[in-house]
């Protein structure tokens, strides 16, 4: 019979209403909150991250490929779209690579096989040229991204303010034009408006007219204040390209892990000497390095959580062995060792963690799903991209968070128990 766990559990039944009686109330109360706060706190930076990602990948893939020329120089050197490599990279499978094996810093004379954890979804082609917009009243400048018959619409839908996709299965070309809400704002145009682009070539104007097929809105403001989305032919006869001339490729990969992976793959194994490839983390540095920095305030803010519950059932801890000290000079009398009484102690703290953890998985994920269900909590779009705090609940991270909790918690427990070991036997029974 563990003598110990029976003796905490009539303890903690039966306890009576006393001073301790609170204590005992806000330490389960401060262990609530802390992993409440923190299951609110990764699940809302995971879906901040995730949703954010998402967007920058799905609008311009996650690795693109160009001209080397083009990545040394404003001017667009076209690539041929029915090059080898664009065949085999639309079908292309997993992949394997070696991996170096490292020991304290030391490089092993033997590596491992690694294989990717999905493949390549599609890959599409695209072309840019920068332009100047002018309505009656009005002149922006833009950035056409003109976009082909493989252009993946699933996931631009959903950002899809009014009117609807470019129609780019006529082999007439289209003279639609999709641009952003931010943009129509500004410009005062609405779907069915004229509008003209202008652009400047050796010191010459040209022209062309389109009509506003759609309005979006990404929340991107990088996106929504360059970009319209045209027909990629459009870009081609304004360049002078023939059909099988496009400005690059966007590949789009199953997997956001294989980034690092299927890039270099790409870069050394299928692309010849005047292509480059290069990723959207290494495109927009500064925005990845800002979503990076999320995890940094986390990791404050669950340090922080940690110690606000170890001070709190420290503190009720040393109560709970003062209030109880008759009990231990018994315990100590009847032949009890130092360490089965702390024993004791500690199974009554692993109790009202317990009953913290239930209580604050309860409050976080509640919290949680009635901010996925209800958008409780609203953004500014232009500051954080996004206009609802989005909620993404990892379920391994929540069982590490309760866990972890538990454990450092009922470790730090360890220090204020060895009060039990300075309580005298003859002393605590006369203790009152």
């Amino acid at each position: 019979m563990n003598l110990p766990y029976f003796i905490a559990r009539k303890v903690a039944l039966n306890s009576k209403k006393s001073f301790s009686t609170v204590i005992l109330r806000i330490a389960i109360a401060a262990i609530a909150l802390s992993v409440s706060v923190m299951i609110i706190a990764t699940s809302f930076v995971s879906g901040f991250k995730s949703e954010i990602s998402e967007k920058i990948f799905g609008f311009w893939g996650h690795i693109q490929i160009i001209h080397f020329e083009s990545n040394r120089s404003f001017e667009v050197v076209p690539i041929k779209r029915d090059t080898a490599f664009f065949n085999r990279l639309d079908t292309l499978s997993e992949i394997s690579y070696q991996k170096p094996t490292f020991f304290l810093g030391r490089m092993l004379d033997f590596s491992q096989t690694h294989r990717s954890k999905g493949k390549i979804k599609s890959v599409q082609v695209y072309a840019e040229k920068a332009g100047i917009i002018k309505t009656k009243d009005n002149l922006e400048g833009i950035v056409l991204k003109g976009i082909g018959d493989d252009y993946n619409w699933d996931f631009f839908r959903k950002y899809l303010q009014e009117g609807e996709k470019l129609d780019l299965s006529d082999s007439t070309m289209s003279k639609g034009i999709l641009i952003s809400q931010q943009t129509a704002d500004r410009l005062r145009l609405e779907v069915g408006g004229k509008l003209t682009v202008h652009f400047v070539e050796n010191n010459r104007q040209r022209v062309r007219p389109f009509t506003v097929s759609g309005i979006f809105k990404t929340g991107l403001e990088d996106y929504d204040k360059k970009f319209a989305i045209v027909d990629i032919r459009q870009i081609q006869k304004l360049n002078g390209w023939s059909e099988n001339e496009v400005g690059g490729f966007e590949v789009f990969l199953d997997n956001i892990d294989d980034l690092d992976l299927y890039w270099k793959y790409i870069y050394e194994e299928e692309l010849d000497t005047d292509l480059f490839a290069q990723t959207i983390r290494e495109m927009y540095p500064s925005l990845f390095g800002w979503l990076d920095l999320q995890d940094v305030n986390v990791q404050f803010i669950l340090l922080l959580m940690v110690i606000v519950a170890i001070i709190n059932m420290t503190t009720a801890l040393m109560i709970l062995i003062f209030e109880r000290t008759n009990m231990i000079g018994i315990l100590k009398a009847l032949g009890n060792t130092n360490w089965n009484i702390r024993r004791i102690f500690l199974y009554y703290a692993a109790y009202i963690i317990g009953i913290g953890l239930i209580l604050g998985n309860f409050i976080g994920l509640s919290f949680c799903f009635l901010q996925d269900a209800f958008d409780l909590i609203q953004l500014d779009e232009s500051a954080y991209y996004v206009s609802v705090a989005p909620v993404q609940i990892n379920w391994w991270t929540v069982l590490f968070l309760n866990i972890g909790t538990l454990i450092i918690t009922l470790l730090a427990m360890v220090i204020p128990s060895y009060l039990v070991t300075q309580i005298s036997p003859v002393k605590a029974v006369r203790y009152k």
